[in-house]
């Protein structure tokens, strides 16, 4: 008897638009889900941008009924767009990376079958990341809201002056600060803007939120790892131009007044890696820290 959509596993592909040469590493992974006995299924984005018949369109709230697992084929960015949606319905996500740095789409285009084979053959670790929630609040209404897996960035408007910024955290008041922004991240974003802006490392188990000020004018403003159970709020004090963003890929503008009230979302992401797996191999080869296998070139 054939197997139908009620009984048949199903895999979904997310794969970032416009990328030269896609067509075969999908039509090699269709092949392999397919042989393997899963019916797959694109998202509709992908469907709308890949020249591939015979597979069904689904939106992200199908996938999230539907799917066992999605499939992502890109850079950190696709990752976080579908990442986000899916995050209501705990699918969980296998990340082939197509970009350049990969922190979460970690598995090279060039073993994506046997890993895939090993994830899908029960040989996984699963590893499960929070997301940070953030409401923009105007004269007491809520305007906007949105998810981030990386953060949530309050930025000055480009050839605009410094932003300030009244910062509290649980109903305390943290400090006035004057800057060129603020970044909110998540122990995942610790590795993206934050990093740059000389933010810590946070090892995505911990349970922590990181604020790190974006060129402050007072060198005392320092990056600060708050609990994770906190409720930050940030009021927009003076400074023209200001926005938010969630993981550089949904805006809102903002006004003087305007508060940003941050908390974990009640929601999370899990990643599925290969056996095996090691945050600190991924930071060590994303970074390029130094390795010495041999013993070679240690200090003495």
């Amino acid at each position: 008897m054939p197997a139908t959509p009620e009984t048949q596993k199903t895999i979904a592909l997310v794969v970032r638009h416009n990328t030269a040469g896609i067509d075969e590493p999908v039509g090699r992974i269709i092949d392999f889900l397919q042989g393997a006995g899963y019916r797959v299924v694109f998202e509709t984005e992908t469907a709308a941008h890949l020249n591939i018949a015979g597979i069904e369109a689904v939106n992200p709230a199908g996938i999230g009924e539907q799917a066992c697992a999605a499939i992502v084929m890109g850079g950190d960015g696709t990752m976080l767009g579908i990442a986000r949606q899916l995050a209501p319905f705990d699918v969980p996500l296998i990340g082939i990376n197509l970009g350049r740095l990969g922190f979460m789409t970690d598995i090279p285009v060039e073993r994506m079958l046997p890993v895939l084979g090993e994830i899908l053959g029960g040989q996984a670790a699963r590893e499960k990341r929070t997301l940070l929630e953030g409401r923009v609040m105007r004269g007491g209404a809520m305007i906007t809201c949105g998810l981030a897996v990386n953060d949530v960035v309050v930025a000055r408007g480009a050839g605009a002056g410094m932003v300030e910024l009244r910062v509290t955290v649980d109903g305390h008041f943290m400090y006035n600060q004057r800057s060129d922004g603020l970044i909110i991240s998540t122990p995942t974003g610790s590795t993206a803007y934050a990093l740059s802006a000389g933010g810590p490392l946070l090892h995505p188990s911990l349970g922590g939120i990181v604020l790190v000020p974006i060129a402050p004018h007072a060198l005392s403003n320092r990056p600060i790892v708050v609990p994770d159970s906190s409720e930050i709020v940030i009021e927009i004090v003076g400074g023209r131009d200001t926005s938010v963003n969630f993981d550089m890929q949904t805006f809102a503008s903002l006004a003087h007044g305007d508060r940003i009230v941050i908390s974990r979302s009640p929601n999370h992401i899990t990643f599925l890696h290969p056996h095996g797996w090691s945050y600190y191999d991924t930071l060590r080869e994303k970074l390029h820290w130094n390795e010495y296998p041999s013993g070679e070139g240690k200090l003495r």
